[in-house]
């Protein structure tokens, strides 16, 4: 049998040819400006990976102070990852959960279900991190609807949270740029404010957002509203921690108007904030959980909906079903993958180590606001921002044209030849982003702030601040 390797009437690239001519000519990256690329400005090529640092085509060595995107929370290189799955594959390549189980499912859900809080015994599997929230959104729908409440189908978000870019998930994310050149959205999708306390009035109550939630619930009238979803620390904007007992009161309120409360945590569970689960961190158990990303450190694609055992009973009865679900979800060798990864976190005791080690990190961090451009240090765990200012006595942000100047046209490119892979965001204010593995340690805290001080030092001459 003859198959065909290229489509019809395509050229395959020579052997050996440029990979940058290869990228540029045939590869879509993500949420990329693709015609930024050139001959004068190569597209980055990450080749190799050990521990905390990857290296590029050309052999030069960068700290992975982003772990991949949020996700490569054991480290790289970890050859024991890639091992569980190959041995999977001697025993069972793939099989869908469609009605059928396979060992390795069952025994990650059953693991995920035993480190989750409260009664979340259902674990759905997903493929990543924007089919888990798709799938919360539909599963809290689904819910309603069994209860005889299907006018239940709106979502109340943060401004400026990002929860994913599938048409629900984007109508759950509250980023103007990200949602508009998609519209129409799934319906439904409703935004109040977020915890960005660094922007607040210093007489502002402390639990104002969280009764702003509560407004917007009454609003668009309780029997509309399916779900509440939140970050445990948002991640758009820079790290927005809650106030103390913020999510105590939103957990009130939801339980209040029979809304339920989705954590989503695909960037801050599995050991980001310390814990196994954000949530954990803040001292509150929602309805619904959504991870992905380090559920298997990024060596495979997966995510999962973690439901209590309330939610889910309605499915569980008689011929009732959700009829929802993934080719790929609980992938055999994706499972193998993230119980070996679990295995790393337990043995090495990740979460510990952040929870150890992260008032150090964050004490290279402090030590930045010396600097005139530097306004704000928040964050938590091994999740940490700086938001960046051109007063800090006034807290002026830099303009649309400055922002845009400022980290596209100089931080972005003297962060990474400098050495160091992190964020610089303006989805909201402008913010450098770190998430750097759990292994990491003094050795890489101090990378960081060294590259950190040079790069920002730079940036302010950079603006003609004195």
């Amino acid at each position: 049998m003859e198959v065909a390797t290229t489509g019809e009437g395509a050229t395959p690239p020579e052997v050996g040819a440029d990979l940058q001519e290869q990228a540029r000519r045939h590869l879509w990256m993500h949420f990329s400006r693709m015609g930024s690329y050139g001959p004068d400005h190569e597209i980055p090529i990450i080749v190799r990976a050990e521990g905390a640092y990857v290296y590029d085509d050309h052999g030069k060595r960068y700290l992975d102070g982003l772990s991949g995107l949020f996700c490569v929370n054991a480290g790289h290189g970890r050859t024991e990852l890639g091992e569980a799955a190959a041995r999977q594959v001697e025993e069972l390549d793939f099989y869908v959960l469609w009605s059928y189980a396979h060992p390795r499912a069952i025994e990650l859900a059953t693991r995920i279900a035993g480190l989750a809080p409260g009664d979340l015994n259902r674990v759905f599997f997903t493929s990543g991190g924007s089919e888990a929230v798709e799938s919360a959104l539909k599963l809290a729908r689904n819910y309603h609807r069994m209860q005889g409440k299907g006018q239940k189908h709106k979502v109340i978000a943060r401004e400026i949270a990002y929860h994913g870019t599938t048409l629900g998930a984007l109508s759950a994310t509250g980023i103007t740029e990200l949602r508009s050149q998609f519209e129409p959205l799934a319906p439904g999708g409703c935004h109040v404010p977020n915890t960005n306390i660094y922007r607040w009035p210093e007489d502002r109550h402390p639990l104002w957002a969280a009764d702003a939630i509560e407004e917007r619930i009454e609003f668009e009238g309780p029997e509309t509203v399916a779900a509440v979803i939140l970050e445990p620390v948002q991640n758009a904007g820079g790290c927005f921690v809650p106030p103390d007992g913020y999510f105590q009161r939103v957990r009130e309120i939801c339980d209040r108007h029979d809304v339920l409360m989705i954590s989503d945590e695909v960037i801050c569970a599995w050991g980001r904030l310390g814990h196994w689960f954000g949530c954990d961190r803040f001292g509150y158990v929602p309805d619904i959980i959504t991870v992905a990303k380090a559920l298997t450190s990024a060596y495979a694609p997966m995510g999962a909906v973690i439901a209590s055992d309330r939610v889910a009973e309605p499915f569980m009865q008689g011929d009732e079903s959700f009829a929802h679900g993934f080719t790929f979800a609980g992938h055999p060798l994706a499972s193998a993958v993230a119980m070996a990864n679990l295995d790393v976190f337990e043995r090495e005791g990740l979460c510990e180590h952040v929870l150890t080690k992260e008032a150090e990190f964050r004490q290279g961090l402090e030590s930045l606001r010396e600097l005139p451009i530097v306004g704000d240090v928040r964050g938590a765990g091994f999740f940490q921002a700086i938001e960046l200012v051109k007063d800090k006595e006034t807290k002026e942000t830099f303009t649309d044209e400055e922002s845009e100047d400022l980290l596209r046209g100089f931080l972005s490119g003297a962060l990474y030849e400098n050495g160091l892979i992190c964020r610089a965001d303006d989805r909201g204010d402008p913010v450098i982003q770190l998430a750097p593995p759990l292994i990491c340690d003094s050795e890489q805290f101090d990378e960081i702030h060294e590259v950190l001080h040079k790069v920002l030092e730079a940036a302010w001459e950079r603006i003609g601040k004195t």
